[in-house]
């Protein structure tokens, strides 16, 4: 095996170019055995480590990781050095979809009492506490969650300073015995440890049963173990941390890949590409980055058109700086300008060039600033290391005494004794904005994956993001905005062409993807799959006549067929979709009567033949729904419109307004303002508590719908001066907490004087990939109706969004809070609460 033709495994040994030999003195340690043929052979799921391991040689020619170190100077010291004491952890992203598998696997193949998940524990915070000892004293529910809601919304407040804020609550415990009492309790029980959870990915492999290193529990409703020592103390008992995550982007890719394997008959090997192609790299440039991984936001698109990457390294780099610090600081418009040319490039010593080049002078990686410390400093890359970790905490003492060290080695080395203090000063300065080089460097190489998809397979490439992204409405409208971009068809499905995913496809030339009938709401994986595979049996259904005479109605029943009518799944058949939705009885009928005949013919003497098990469906003709009837229909199926939009005919007004679409306020800042545009659909009226009129405003816009709260001045403002059956803008400024996003109407106004509006844009400054939200914890009885779980799935499917969906399921004896698979929005809190289902405080993770 080679890679590259630089490292080779030979049957016994490693041939690797050797950097530096040192001598180090003997230590006992212990071996850990790595079957990498074994482990990788199985991961058919393409995967990445993305944290320091990244910058080790060996791993690379293993293929346990797929960046070569030395190019792009990732250090294996800022894995694991001897100077250490601590342990590194080993970070890798899976394929979202089979991360289960990898699990299931390590655990058969080291040992059921071998491997285990790693404890959380949830805290009793703020509004929580409240809430808890509120029940065990039977205060009224309502009481109880107006004491709650007096705590105020921010992050990581206490009691303590909740009742130095809010007097409120001072007037209420003096008020209400039983307020006091509830308060009292809840003073002395803030901050315990609540209930015990796992960790999102963190696992632990042993050598050994477990219980020899870690109590170990058994978390309810699950198979696997979990340590009762959390993340911060498994390495004090020899055991080595693995995060094993799953990443979406992952599972789009390999998605992706299948669609170009089934169009081309050939899968695309990454490695074997050449990653600084001109090409991708050029189309990055362009800004029209939607999609691609990290740098999809709009700040992202903006830096792309103004950076121009032009190889890899400028994309780790991208990916490094695009953080507040490196912002606020002027390091990235620095790193630009320089790029370009239009800033000089110094370096205080010669020596450092070799080292800043790739990043223009500028430092811009932990690696970077260990190196410098080599090289000007004359400290090992493990001392190096530890220098650099020290930068982080900022401890005086220890920067003072490291500051001498590292001028007392410069001048050893022959360099200017206080041009290197000014070094190690602006070194410190850097530091805390600098970032892991090897985790940039992963998640650079699946941003060019994307990349080099999006360029050369764009129909693929957007088929796989729409089937990940199905259940996320505010994502799947800009997408299809970004297909009509690209000049790329989004067609409603079809009963002979569509899967279960997103079909990428070609008719007459013109580049189409087919709706995944998967995605429609209401049908189920399990009838449509019993759909495909009958059609793959027996070939495409030829009318109606044939589909209900062939399909499995017990699988297939009236909901089904209805859902998949009005999404247009049977517009080949030539039928319209109000014959069909009228006379829906009739074909579900037929279908039951043809499943009848099937089984009567088994055994019969003429056996299946096609005249025992064929029915005629005698569907009358009726005229088409008008178009805003047919996108009405086709959104309830579909979840969004696909065939135009009840705005189009305003499209031309809308264009010439600056505004933001609704599936942006999730990337706007605290603070900002924003100018919403669109449709009222519905409003309802409420009176507060205070005997105060007021109404809920549903407005849909190009994107999807927002709620709008009103007060009275502003509803008589609607009433006397605007026309509500036409689209409407709102001025309104954002306010955000850890839970929640508020929007205050500042101005309504017609499109006209909208065109005119200035409206002050914050937009948050996101790094994270593919972040994780707090979860939408809603607590429901133990022994619910079991209508209230199956209307609360249909509120989930009604409420997408990205929020894990949580059950807490309450009785005297115990508290179990359960997962789903399932993603919503905050709209879904208001519904649930007419099934007597409502929100729970989140809990706080503490590793």
């Amino acid at each position: 095996k080679q890679r590259q033709n630089i490292y080779k495994i030979e049957k016994d040994f490693i041939k690797l170019k050797v950097r530096k030999i040192t001598k180090q003195k003997k230590s006992k340690t212990k071996v850990y055995d790595f079957t990498v043929e074994d482990d990788h052979s199985y991961t058919t799921t393409n995967y990445i480590v993305h944290n320091s391991a990244a910058g080790s040689l060996v791993a690379y020619s293993l293929k346990i990781t797929d960046i070569d170190p030395m190019p792009y100077g990732l250090l294996f010291e800022r894995f694991l050095n001897p100077e250490r004491v601590s342990m590194p952890d080993i970070d890798m992203d899976f394929c979202q979809a089979r991360r289960q598998e990898i699990l299931d696997y390590v655990i058969n193949k080291y040992g059921r009492y071998n491997v285990a998940q790693i404890i959380t524990f949830g805290k009793l915070q703020a509004k929580g506490v409240i809430r808890d000892v509120a029940r065990v004293l039977d205060m009224p529910y309502s009481q109880a969650d107006a004491m709650a809601k007096l705590i105020p919304d921010e992050l990581g407040i206490n009691l303590t300073k909740s009742f130095e804020k809010e007097p409120k609550i001072k007037e209420l415990i003096e008020s209400n015995p039983l307020a006091k009492r509830v308060w009292n309790y809840a003073l002395a029980l803030e901050g315990l440890n609540r209930n015990a959870g796992t960790h999102a990915a963190g696992v632990v492999i042993s050598n050994e049963e477990l219980w020899k290193k870690t109590p170990i529990f058994k978390p309810t409703g699950q198979d696997t173990l979990a340590t009762q020592y959390n993340g911060k103390y498994v390495e004090d008992v020899d055991l080595i941390k693995f995060d094993f995550l799953g990443l979406k982007t992952l599972t789009v890719i390999e998605e992706a890949n299948k669609l170009v394997e089934k169009r081309t008959g050939k899968r695309i090997d990454f490695i074997h590409e050449d990653i600084n192609d001109p090409e991708v790299y050029e189309y990055i440039s362009s800004g029209d980055t939607l999609g691609l991984f990290q740098i999809e936001s709009a700040g992202m698109q903006d830096l792309a058109k103004k950076l121009k990457p032009s190889g890899f390294e400028d994309i780790i780099a991208m990916l490094a700086l695009y953080r507040p610090g490196p912002m606020e600081s002027g390091m990235l418009d620095d790193f630009v300008e320089r790029k370009h040319g239009r800033a000089e490039i110094t370096y205080m010593f010669p020596e450092l060039e070799p080292i800043l080049k790739p990043t223009y002078g500028v430092i811009v990686y932990q690696e970077q600033v260990m190196q410098i410390v080599q090289t000007i400093g004359g400290f090992s890359l493990g001392g190096a290391d530890l220098v650099r970790r020290a930068m982080g905490k900022k401890i005086k003492e220890e920067m003072d005494r490291l500051k001498g060290e590292f001028a007392d080695g410069a001048s050893k080395k022959g360099f200017n004794r206080k041009i290197a203090e000014e070094l190690f000063d602006l070194i410190v300065k850097f530091a805390g904005y600098g970032f892991n080089k090897s985790h940039s460097a992963a998640y650079a190489m699946i941003t060019f994956y994307t990349s080099f998809l999006k360029y050369y397979y764009p129909t693929e490439f957007m088929a796989a993001i729409l089937t990940l992204e199905k259940n996320n409405t505010d994502k799947v409208v800009k997408y299809v905005d970004e297909l009509k971009r690209l000049d790329i068809e989004l067609r409603p499905p079809d009963i002979n062409r569509s899967d279960l995913v997103f079909q990428a496809d070609e008719i007459d030339g013109k580049k189409v993807v087919f709706f995944g009938m998967g995605a429609l709401k209401g049908a189920g994986d399990v009838a449509i799959n019993s759909i495909i595979e009958t059609r793959n049996q027996g070939g495409e259904f030829k009318d109606m006549n044939d589909f209900v005479s062939r399909i499995d109605a017990s699988k297939v029943n009236k909901r089904v067929i209805e859902t998949l009518t009005k999404a247009g799944a049977f517009d080949t058949f030539g039928h319209t979709r109000k014959e069909l939705l009228e006379q829906i009885e009739i074909i579900v009928e037929s279908a039951g009567k043809a499943m009848l005949a099937k089984k009567m013919a088994i055994g019969s003497l003429f056996g299946d033949s096609e005249e025992m098990t064929t029915v005629t469906v005698n569907i009358k003709p009726m005229p088409e729904y008008d178009l805003l009837e047919i996108l009405e229909i086709e959104k309830e199926s579909l979840g969004f419109y696909v065939s135009g939009h009840p705005l189009d005919k305003y499209r031309e007004q809308l264009d010439a307004i600056k505004y933001t679409l609704s599936s942006e306020i999730e990337d706007l800042a605290d603070g900002s303002q924003a100018l919403l545009v669109g449709k009222i659909e519905s409003i309802t009226e409420k009176i507060s508590k205070k005997g105060n009129k007021f109404g809920i405003a549903n407005i849909m816009d190009l994107h999807g719908n927002i709620e709008l709260m009103l007060f009275e001045n502003r509803l008589k403002e609607l009433e006397e001066d605007f026309d509500t059956s036409k689209p409407i803008a709102f001025k309104v400024r954002i306010t955000k907490d850890d839970n929640f996003t508020r929007m205050n109407i500042l101005k309504i106004e017609s499109l006209k004087d909208a065109k005119k509006e200035k409206v002050k844009i914050k937009k948050e400054v996101k790094h994270t990939p593919e972040p994780n939200l707090a979860p939408l914890i809603l607590a429901i009885n133990l022994m619910p109706d079991a209508k209230v779980i199956e209307e609360l799935f249909c509120l989930a499917q009604k409420y997408p969004g990205k929020h894990p969906l949580q059950l807490s399921i309450k009785s005297k004896l115990s508290h179990v809070v359960k997962e789903s698979k399932m993603k919503v929005s905050q709209m879904i809190i208001n519904e649930a609460k007419s099934l007597w289902v409502y929100l729970e405080e989140r809990l706080v993770e503490v590793n």
